[in-house]
């Protein structure tokens, strides 16, 4: 059996993991889905003051003060960027960094950074609008798709009633903040590419290509699989992931049990 500790992307909280944890506790297996401080059912604790730092704590606290080894840490989304930092803080803890719809942040990035010229604009026009001048406030359904570039696909209005349900405006400084690593995790750490919403096709054809969003997935530590759906696959085709998840091939402990999607 195996150890997942499942990081939420933007505006969510743990509970956006709730179908696929619990298919992965019904196969054996211990699951950690993180809420991170200020999002979710933790969100009486948003401050400004919140920031990057504050979630690579959150993660790396939790897989210290639990005891966990072996993990397989899963970062969605935004949360590749707390992922990152969690396995440059803990790398001895980690047995596969798993990013879904996600990829590896450079250090001395921010999130913010990492976004286009017309997503930065939206995002600094809901915090100054909505979001109290610290805040992050989760974007209009229209302004995901179309100006953050985040695939809707798989989400009927069930989906997108539970997810807005369960979102959070989140403290804007862990979206400036730079990621600050130390070079503790090895290069030869497993990483593992779930994607999602682009084909991976064109991901091996970026990473051919030398394109700097793409070129630190060329090493021999990452493999890829696919999932076709959307950008939130925990919402659009959870028992899909869950299976995916379960199946995995996790360094050290052989093959999960009905290893699917491999």
């Amino acid at each position: 059996m195996s150890t997942y500790v499942l990081v939420p992307g933007a505006w969510l909280g743990g509970r956006s993991w709730q179908p696929v944890a619990d298919q992965l506790r019904d196969h054996g297996h211990d699951v950690h889905a993180v809420t991170l401080t200020g999002l979710g059912d933790r969100s009486d604790l948003a401050t400004p003051e919140v920031d990057l730092d504050t979630y690579v704590s959150d993660v790396a606290g939790l897989i210290e003060t639990e005891g966990l080894d072996d993990v397989v840490l899963v970062g969605h989304s935004y949360a590749g960027h707390v992922v990152t930092g969690v396995a440059d803080r803990i790398p001895d803890r980690i047995a596969l960094l798993a990013y879904l719809d996600a990829g590896p942040s450079p250090d001395g990035a921010a999130f913010m950074d990492l976004q286009p010229p017309e997503a930065r604009e939206l995002i600094e026009r809901l915090v100054e609008e909505a979001g109290q001048g610290w805040q992050v406030p989760m974007p209009s359904w229209e302004e995901l798709e179309g100006v953050m570039g985040a695939s809707l696909e798989g989400l009927g209005p069930d989906e997108r009633a539970r997810m807005r349900a369960g979102a959070t405006a989140q403290p804007l400084r862990t979206w400036t903040q730079p990621l600050s690593l130390r070079g503790r995790a090895p290069e030869e750490l497993p990483k593992l590419l779930i994607t999602c919403s682009i084909p991976l096709a064109q991901v091996r054809q970026m990473i051919d290509s030398g394109h700097p969003w793409f070129a630190a997935l060329a090493g021999p530590s990452w493999s890829f699989l696919e999932l076709p759906t959307g950008h939130w696959p925990m919402f659009s085709v959870p028992g899909r992931l869950a299976s995916l998840l379960a199946g995995l091939e996790v360094p050290g402990r052989g093959h999960a049990d009905d290893p699917v999607g491999r």
